[in-house]
């Protein structure tokens, strides 16, 4: 007989507390279950039920046998699974967690492209400026930028951009130009209110030497978009990542504040909750997404 066969009447006879229920829950007659598990036992070598006439429970033994058994029909039925996941075409519903900047200036633009290869996908896109909890909020993925906080998510690096202070000419103008790191002291600077680690740049000097700017802001918004508005407009200097100023850069509404300094280069991942296989529609999305920045980043946005 197959073992596996014989292993699953067993744990079923356990969980259903008797041979009747366990032919049940199996679909096929009494008769059958008893054999199976007389056979396992005669296998074995081994008696791992008591059997009366009102109950069934495991012996000692059978108790032992029961918990690596029941491990060993979990695994199976994983495994099954995967194997069907992986063969089944994407589709459901796609929640996703983005940054509100990286979301309407880089993943809105690309996602026609993606439904339209993937039409039995539905994509609820949440736009947002907060860190949030995968499992419990009920997302299926994020898109995350710079160090990942939770070790305990699976991650798929997408692509990478640059950090770099940048702030108007007519700024510049008015308030002179910093030459080096300590000079930002003395400027107006435009913090990003939602950052976990408060008003505080971590920068690195030209000697390679780490260092933590931590002053007040002149102006403090939970969104990366406004703050560059408010740097192209003249208010001040700010540390924004270049897949938002990269366009202004290039038409000369921006520059670069201290250009000595070295850039600070950033991850973008794809991350999600942890499992034995990833969700069809998921690992679509990630390989999409790997695909449509193959081209993008550090600085190429």
């Amino acid at each position: 007989m197959d073992r596996l066969t014989e292993m699953e009447a067993f744990a079923t006879v356990v969980d259903q507390g008797g041979f009747t229920d366990a032919a049940k829950k199996m679909g096929i007659s009494k008769s059958a279950v008893s054999k199976h598990v007389s056979s396992l036992e005669a296998r074995l070598g081994a008696r791992l039920l008591n059997r009366t006439t009102r109950r069934v429970s495991p012996t000692e033994i059978g108790l032992a046998y029961y918990d690596r058994a029941r491990r060993v029909l979990n695994d199976a039925g994983e495994a099954d699974a995967l194997v069907t996941s992986m063969q089944s075409a994407p589709s459901g519903l796609l929640r996703i967690s983005v940054a509100t900047d990286f979301g309407v200036n880089h993943l809105s633009p690309v996602l026609s492209e993606f439904l339209a290869d993937f039409p039995d996908i539905t994509v609820n896109m949440v736009l947002n400026n907060r860190y949030v909890e995968l499992i419990s909020e009920g997302f299926d993925m994020a898109v995350r930028i710079g160090e990942l906080e939770d070790s305990t998510l699976r991650a798929r690096k997408l692509t990478e951009t640059t950090k770099r202070m940048i702030a108007s000419p007519s700024y510049f103008e008015k308030y002179g130009r910093p030459d080096k790191i300590d000079d930002l002291n003395d400027h107006k600077l435009l913090h990003y209110s939602n950052q976990s680690s408060g008003n505080v740049w971590k920068l690195t000097a030209p000697s390679g030497e780490k260092r933590q700017v931590r002053t007040a802001g002149w102006l403090s918004v939970n969104d990366g978009q406004s703050l560059l508005n408010a740097a192209i407009s003249g208010l001040g200097i700010a540390y924004l990542p270049s897949f938002l100023y990269s366009d202004a850069m290039e038409k000369g509404l921006i520059v670069d504040a201290i250009p000595e300094l070295p850039l600070e280069t950033q991850g973008i991942y794809a991350v999600y909750p942890p499992g034995r296989f990833t969700q069809p529609k998921v690992r679509a999305f990630i390989d999409f997404l790997v695909h449509a920045f193959a081209e993008k980043g550090p600085a190429d946005w």
